[in-house]
C-alpha cells in the first residue's frame, strides 16, 4: 500500500455510513424518528465492517471519528467496532458523536486511552436524570467525553442545570442554533456556559482560507468515497484502491464562502482550534478547559 507523505498528524478520517435511523425527534434534525429498513441497516453494518477493516490493515497512523446522520450506540456493529478499534496500536484516537442512549457498560471492552465520546444532550427527548446518570457512569469509568447542548433560548436553563451538575472536568460546549441570530446579551449567556461559545457563534469565511481537509483531515462515505470533508461534494479517490492519495494536498484552500460546523471549521488554519483542542480535536475537548464564567458565579 502506498505511502502518505510524512505528517506530524495522524491521517483524520471523518466516516459517515449510510445509518440515517435516530432513536430522537429532534425538531431540528431531518433524520428524527426516521427508520433504517432491515436491508438498510445490513448495508450500514457491512460499509463499517469494510471500513474498519482497512483501518486494521493501514500501516499509517489514523484517528477516526463517527459522524452517523442517525444515532450508532443503538447498534451493536458500532459499539463493537469502536471498541476494537480502539485497541489498535496505530490508532491515536476513535470518537463518535452520541446522544448516550445506549448504556455505556460497552465501553469496557475499548482501550479507554483512546476512545472518546462527543455527547449531545437533547431536553426534549430524555429524562434529565437519565442523561445525567449516564454522563455520570462515563466520568466513573473513566471515559473521556464532552457534553453538548444546542443553544436555541429554550434549552438555556437545562443547559445551566448541567453545567453545575456535571463534573468540573467535563466540558460543556454550546453549538449555535442553524439559522439563529445571537445578541451580544445573549450569547453572553451562552458564553458564561461554554467559555468557546464564541466560536459557534457566527459561520467563518472560508473561501480561499487554506485547511487541514484534503490534507491531514479527509471524509469517508459507505461507498468509501473519500471527500476532503462532510461539506464540499467534490470527490479527492476511493479510501480501498488508495486512489484519494495523489489528491491530498498540503492545507488547499477551502471552496466554500463560509462554513459553519465545529467539525468542519476546526480545521481552518485560520482559526486557533489546534491549539484549544489540541489533544481533543475529535472529542471536542480543550487542551486546558477553562472553568465556566457561570459555574464559578454558582459556586463562588
Amino acid at each position: 500500500m502506498a505511502e502518505l507523505r510524512a505528517h506530524a498528524q495522524p491521517l483524520t478520517i471523518l466516516y459517515r455510513g449510510p445509518l440515517a435511523s435516530c432513536d430522537y425527534d429532534c425538531g431540528y434534525c431531518p433524520f428524527a424518528k426516521r427508520r433504517d429498513t432491515p436491508e438498510q441497516l445490513r448495508a450500514d453494518r457491512a460499509a463499517l465492517e469494510r471500513f474498519a477493516d482497512w483501518v486494521a490493515r493501514t500501516p499509517d497512523r489514523v484517528a477516526v471519528l463517527f459522524t452517523p446522520w442517525g444515532e450508532g450506540l443503538v447498534r451493536s456493529w458500532y459499539r463493537r467496532t469502536l471498541a476494537e478499534l480502539s485497541r489498535l496500536p496505530h490508532v491515536e484516537r476513535v470518537a463518535i458523536q452520541t446522544n448516550l442512549s445506549a448504556h455505556p457498560r460497552w465501553t469496557e471492552a475499548a482501550d479507554l486511552t483512546r476512545l472518546a465520546l462527543w455527547a449531545t444532550y437533547h431536553p426534549e427527548q430524555v429524562p434529565y436524570a437519565r442523561f445525567l446518570d449516564r454522563c455520570r457512569d462515563l466520568h466513573a469509568r473513566g471515559v473521556r467525553f464532552s457534553v453538548g447542548v444546542v443553544g436555541l433560548p429554550e434549552h438555556l436553563a437545562a443547559a445551566r442545570r448541567l453545567r453545575d451538575d456535571l463534573p468540573s472536568d467535563v466540558y460543556l460546549w454550546i453549538n449555535a442554533a442553524e439559522g439563529h441570530t445571537y445578541t451580544d446579551s445573549a450569547a453572553a449567556e451562552w458564553v458564561a456556559l461554554d467559555p468557546h461559545f464564541g466560536f459557534s457563534r457566527h459561520p467563518h469565511p472560508s473561501h480561499g482560507v487554506p485547511c487541514r481537509t484534503g490534507d491531514t483531515v479527509v471524509s469517508v462515505d459507505g461507498e468509501g468515497t473519500v471527500r476532503r470533508c462532510h461539506f464540499v461534494p467534490e470527490v479527492l479517490g476511493n479510501l480501498y484502491d488508495g486512489s484519494f492519495r495523489p489528491g491530498l494536498a498540503p492545507a488547499p484552500p477551502c471552496p466554500k464562502r463560509t462554513c459553519d460546523c465545529h467539525i468542519g471549521y476546526v480545521h481552518l488554519t485560520s482559526l486557533p482550534l489546534y491549539a484549544v483542542f489540541a489533544g481533543g480535536i475529535l472529542e471536542r475537548i480543550p487542551a486546558t478547559p477553562e472553568p465556566a464564567p457561570h459555574r464559578l458565579r454558582r459556586h463562588a
